[in-house]
C-alpha cells in the first residue's frame, strides 16, 4: 500500500513539474511548440506547459557585463592605440535575439564586440591621438553608444552603456605624445605668464600715475598752507612791529644772544662796537 502511495507522489510530481513552470522577474521566457515559437516575453509567475509538445527557454533579462579584450585602432595620424572597453547590455526583444544570436550569450556579446569595435575605428580614425586621449574621450563614446545602437537593435539587444576604460600608446608614441602635450602645456603657462606681467604693468603704471597725482596734489596744496601761514606770520609781525618797533627789536636780540650764547664754551669774534652788542652797551 505504501508503495503504491509513493509511486502516485512520485507520479504527480514528474506530471506537474513537466506542465507547470515558474518566470522570475529577472527572466525572459519563450514557449516553444515543436520546434516553433508560441509565445515570447511572458510576465513573471506561474504557467503551464502541454509535456512533450512545448519546451521552454529562459534568458537572464537583468543587465550583463561584457568586458572586452583591448584592441588595437589606428588614428588619423596612423599611429596604433591600444584601447580596452567594456559594455553594459541587455535584452529588450527576445524574440529578435533568439532568431539572431539563438539565445546564445557567448555569441551575443561576439556580435556586440564587433559592432563597438568597428564604430571605434571609425571614431579614432577621425581624431589625432592628443583628442582621443584628452579632451574627446567622453564625446567618443556619446557616439560610439548612440551609433552602435542603431545595429544592436537589429539583435534585440540594448546597449545600456559604453566605456572605453583605458587606452595606451606604445612606447614611442607614448613619449612622442608626452612631449608635445608638456611643449603645449609650456606655451600656454607662458602665454598665460606674458597676459599677467601686461596687467601688472598697466596695473603698475596706473598705481605710478595716480602716487604722482596725489604727490602733487599734496605738494600744491602743503605749499598754499605754508604760503597762507607765512602771510599771516608777515601780518602777524608787521602788526606787532608796528606797534613798538624798539620793543620789537629788544625780543629779537634777545633770542640772538640766547642762541648765541648757549655753552661757556661757545666763542664768538665779532666787533664789540658792532649793531649785535647795542642793548649791552645802553641799558636804556
Amino acid at each position: 500500500m505504501k508503495s503504491k502511495v509513493l509511486f502516485f507522489i512520485v507520479g504527480m510530481f514528474l506530471i506537474v513539474n513537466s506542465t507547470v513552470f515558474f518566470v522570475k522577474e529577472t527572466q525572459r521566457v519563450m514557449v516553444f511548440q515543436l520546434g516553433e515559437i508560441k509565445k515570447d516575453d511572458l510576465q513573471p509567475g506561474l504557467h503551464f506547459k502541454i509535456p512533450l509538445v512545448n519546451n521552454v527557454r529562459k534568458f537572464d533579462a537583468r543587465i550583463l557585463t561584457m568586458d572586452a579584450k583591448p584592441e588595437l585602432f589606428l588614428t588619423s595620424e596612423k599611429k596604433n592605440m591600444s584601447v580596452d572597453f567594456f559594455v553594459k547590455w541587455k535584452i529588450a526583444n527576445v524574440k529578435t535575439y533568439y532568431k539572431s544570436t539563438l539565445g546564445d550569450r557567448v555569441r551575443a556579446e561576439g556580435r556586440i564586440t564587433q559592432i563597438v569595435k568597428d564604430e571605434l575605428k571609425n571614431q579614432f580614425g577621425i581624431r589625432t591621438i592628443q583628442q582621443a586621449i584628452s579632451g574627446e574621450r567622453e564625446q567618443i563614446m556619446e557616439v560610439l553608444k548612440d551609433k552602435a545602437q542603431l545595429v544592436a537593435q537589429e539583435l534585440g539587444i540594448m546597449l545600456v552603456d559604453v566605456r572605453i576604460s583605458r587606452i595606451e600608446l606604445p612606447g614611442d608614441v607614448s613619449e612622442s605624445v608626452y612631449q608635445r602635450m608638456r611643449a603645449e602645456r609650456s606655451r600656454t603657462a607662458k602665454d598665460f605668464r606674458a597676459r599677467g606681467q601686461e596687467i601688472a604693468e598697466n596695473i603698475r603704471a596706473q598705481a605710478d600715475k595716480k602716487r604722482t597725482v596725489i604727490i602733487a596734489e599734496a605738494y600744491r596744496t602743503s605749499e598754499q598752507e605754508r604760503g597762507s601761514g607765512d602771510a599771516k606770520s608777515t601780518a602777524i609781525y608787521a602788526e606787532a612791529y608796528g606797534q613798538d618797533p624798539e620793543f620789537y627789536a629788544f625780543t629779537r636780540s634777545l633770542k640772538a644772544y640766547v642762541n648765541s650764547f648757549k655753552s661757556k664754551s661757545d666763542m664768538l669774534v665779532i666787533d664789540p662796537d658792532s649793531e649785535f652788542f647795542k642793548y649791552f652797551k645802553n641799558g636804556k
